[in-house]
């Protein structure tokens, strides 16, 4: 598998010399063998490694049992090692922190598997960005490729979905991609590397193991090899959504800011065949939401109709709060009014207080150096006697600990800040400083220290 891997990444160029990779470990049996074949390739390949784990603390002892595997193998199986050149390579860093999935799920009325991914994927940035690592490996195999291919099929899916998992994405790498599930086992057993087994992998009630366990057996059984060729067809057809999205960026290249929102001559969609007017609505919507380009079928599908209309000012309705209107020749894409502008007030310490769609809640806590997010960080006690909250205001600044100082506004464009949200964040402030900004987290002066007390902050929506 060794030399799989290391050709993968070298086809795909997933790990340029002298990038630093932030490998996710879970202590499973997918994330340790990356980890290993990681370490065995850093030398040849040039680059640089470092670990990150995080405990959802979804299962109790087991969840704790898993972290404390994962800090005892880095420890022992990724040390200082020296090369027959006399080089010696350091000691991979390991960086872990954990979260309560659950409660977040519950304060934000959302799914556990969507809050566990999104609040993983924040740790794993965080620590990126703490460790120097530009880009994040994670170990998804071919299996899980064929398993979430066969997964956005039964959804319905278009190409985009039927490519299943990119090698490489946003600064994520997926070095394991074209590695089966049988090779990493045989890869464990031949080096006698342990592993953790999730007890939740067996339970038949997530839809991802009823496909693992019931259909591609199946389908294994009925075509040999299903799975394997199932991946090669997946790499075509993402060769093919490149080819349509390249076509439809020509088109989105057209549009031009305008009342907050963009512009685009709607004639220049209409006129596209379908799968590349779909496709630049999606990047139009993209720019305008800070990136993110999910939006349903039937929401590309209703704006292609409004461009394609004869009505000179026909208008819709669409996620993120923004509005879709004709304006004769023109398609508008902007945000809709949303609520009025904060006020400022005081925070009550500790308490909560809810102000337009946010909650900001603050508890008293001893400080442990958790790892501290956008969205649920802790402040000095001392240095922050007091705390108000208030919107946004030209000139303000944030120094995020180990970064330099921006505005707010700068920060918020640079961590994609959707534009409709900029305004309604919440500002903490502390005698006229700014002390932290949801979204972006706590600025350097008022960040919490270790072994001093500590306000816990969380931001929430309430809607």
């Amino acid at each position: 598998m060794l030399k799989t891997v290391e050709n993968f990444i070298r086809e795909q160029d997933l790990i340029p010399a002298g990038s630093k990779v932030l490998c996710a470990v879970s202590g499973g049996a997918d994330s340790v063998a990356m980890l290993h074949v990681l370490y065995c390739l850093r030398a040849k390949l040039d680059f640089q490694l470092a670990a990150a784990h995080y405990n959802h603390q979804l299962r109790g002892e087991e969840s704790n049992r898993d972290a404390a595997f994962v800090d005892q193998f880095v420890h022992l199986c990724c040390g200082r090692h020296r090369l027959a050149d006399g080089r010696v390579l350091p000691a991979v860093a390991l960086y872990m922190d954990s979260g309560d999935v659950a409660g977040q799920a519950r304060i934000q009325g959302r799914g556990i598997e969507e809050t566990a991914r999104d609040m993983r994927y924040a740790f794993l940035r965080r620590a990126a960005a703490e460790a120097g690592a530009g880009l994040i490996a994670t170990a998804h195999t071919a299996n899980d490729n064929v398993e979430t291919i066969l997964f956005h099929l039964a959804r319905g899916s278009g190409l985009r979905g039927l490519g299943g998992i990119p090698p490489r994405r946003e600064g994520i790498v997926r070095p394991l991609l074209t590695a089966s599930r049988q090779q990493v086992e045989d890869y464990l057993a031949h080096h006698c590397l342990p592993h953790m087994e999730d007890s939740s992998n067996a339970s038949d009630g997530y839809t991802r193991n009823r496909i693992r366990h019931q259909v591609l057996p199946v389908l294994e059984d009925v075509a040999p090899g299903f799975a394997a060729r199932l991946v090669n067809t997946a790499a075509l057809l993402r060769s093919d959504e490149a080819c349509l999205t390249s076509l439809a960026q020509d088109v989105a290249d057209r549009a031009a800011p305008r009342d907050g929102g963009l512009a685009i001559d709607a004639g220049a969609v209409a006129n596209a065949p379908d799968p590349i007017a779909s496709r630049a609505l999606r990047l139009l919507l993209g720019r305008l939401w800070g990136g993110d380009q999910n939006c349903s079928a039937a929401h590309l599908a209703a704006l292609l109709r409004l461009c394609r209309s004869q009505d000179p000012s026909g208008e819709l309705y669409l996620p993120h709060g923004t509005n879709a209107r004709r304006a004769y020749g023109q398609l508008l894409l902007a945000p809709r009014l949303g609520p009025p502008p904060l006020e400022e007030g005081p925070l009550p310490l500790p308490g909560a207080l809810d102000c337009g769609p946010w909650r900001v809640s603050c508890a008293q806590e001893d400080y442990r150096g958790q790892m501290q997010g956008p969205w649920d960080f802790w402040l000095d006690r001392r240095q922050a006697p007091e705390l108000a909250l208030r919107p946004r205001r030209t000139g303000d600044r944030l120094t995020p600990p180990g970064r330099l100082g921006k505005t707010v506004k700068k920060w918020m464009i640079e961590e994609k800040l959707p534009r409709f949200q900029r305004e309604v964040l919440p500002v903490l402030t502390c005698g006229g400083q700014v002390a932290a900004v949801a979204g972006l987290g706590p600025d350097r002066a008022f960040a919490a220290k270790e072994g001093r007390p500590a306000w816990h902050i969380t931001v929430a929506s309430v809607e």
